[in-house]
């Protein structure tokens, strides 16, 4: 069977995000599971492989099925994306947000297209594509823009050490989170976490789920959402035949054993736990559009622009764990 190829968009290119590709690219781990195509400007993949002093031939694209033609370059699709606002690296510009995004929906077009087998994007600068007047909350309603997907249908799971974190809500404030929170979100968010475990080759899941309230509402004494809303979802999938457990206490959900993947309900439940255990090598990958997706839970590091001390570590989790979903998905097709 021919290795997957997957597409990986160099996201903020005055960030890390170049040296980080070069990195994987370079990688032998990642050469023995996919065929890597880097999205972005060439120029800039150019002058980051200059300044970080990593020796790389890049060859240009003419298409995302020319993959692996070229010897052992590095390949990519050249977006010529600086030509008319040069790159500044280490700052906050509109452009580069432009090209952050541009990168990113090359690459999913491209997945859509089946001529990639899954996508990869490095870290974006909010900011800045928001400098460049472009609405954007991360990725996965992003992602769910991009393949007609139901933004409400579309969620984020954190990847790090074996440990599968879930996102019932994510970049919104709190009292908008507590908002979303309702029986149809729920329901959606356990299919998605169970679709996706099941093609990453886990034949029976089994899902732990957060409460909302500090300790899980603690039989309503501190508040009645796990009772009317959590609860009852809960029990709706398990009679939908997924193997769901809780509302557990979002304090001592992540020491619970046995469980494939863990649901939480805000940001910052699953976002503390993740960064604080797995520093710059978590990845994150959007679940329930129907592409394969990943991205790098850390960010753009504009501070060490062109320094050599970014770690591609994130960028090759994302890419093994899409690589072995993407060849489970052609050994069923």
């Amino acid at each position: 069977m021919s290795l997957p190829r997957i597409a990986l968009a160099l996201g903020d290119q005055a960030g890390i995000g170049p040296e980080i590709a070069l990195k994987a690219a370079l990688d032998p781990r990642v050469a023995e599971i996919c065929q890597l195509v880097l999205v972005g400007d060439r120029r800039a993949l150019e002058w980051h492989a200059q300044t970080c002093h990593i020796e790389a031939d890049i060859a240009s694209l003419g298409h995302f099925t020319e993959a692996g033609k070229s010897g052992g370059w590095v390949e990519m699709i050249d977006l010529d994306q600086f030509r008319n606002a040069p790159l500044r690296p280490g700052e906050v510009a509109a452009q580069h947000g432009q090209a952050a995004v541009d990168a990113a929906a090359m690459a999913i077009q491209g997945a859509m297209r089946g001529e990639v087998d899954a996508v990869v994007a490095c870290p974006q600068t909010e900011l800045a594509i928001h400098k460049a007047g472009i609405a954007f909350d991360g990725y996965p309603s992003f992602v769910a823009r991009c393949t007609g997907t139901p933004i409400d249908d579309a969620f984020l799971m954190l990847n790090f050490d074996g440990k599968r974190i879930v996102h019932t809500t994510l970049h919104v404030s709190l009292r908008r989170a507590i908002d979303l929170i309702t029986h149809e979100r729920l329901m959606s968010v356990m299919r998605a976490t169970d679709d996706v475990l099941r093609s990453l080759g886990i034949a029976a899941p089994r899902i732990a789920v957060s409460g909302l309230n500090p300790h899980a509402g603690e039989d309503g004494m501190f508040g009645t959402e796990e009772i009317e809303i959590i609860s009852p979802a809960l029990e709706a999938a398990r009679q939908a035949g997924i193997d769901v457990h809780g509302p557990f206490g979002a304090d001592t959900l992540f020491h619970k054993q046995g469980f494939d993947a863990f649901i939480v309900m805000v940001h910052d439940q699953g976002h503390i736990a993740a960064k604080l255990l797995a520093t710059n090598r978590t990845a994150g990958m959007t679940i329930g559009t129907p592409i394969l997706f990943s991205s790098v839970a850390h960010g753009s590091a504009l501070d060490i622009v062109g320094q050599n001390k970014a770690s591609p570590e994130a960028v090759v989790e994302a890419l093994q764990r899409l690589a072995g979903a993407a060849q489970r998905r052609h050994a069923h097709a």
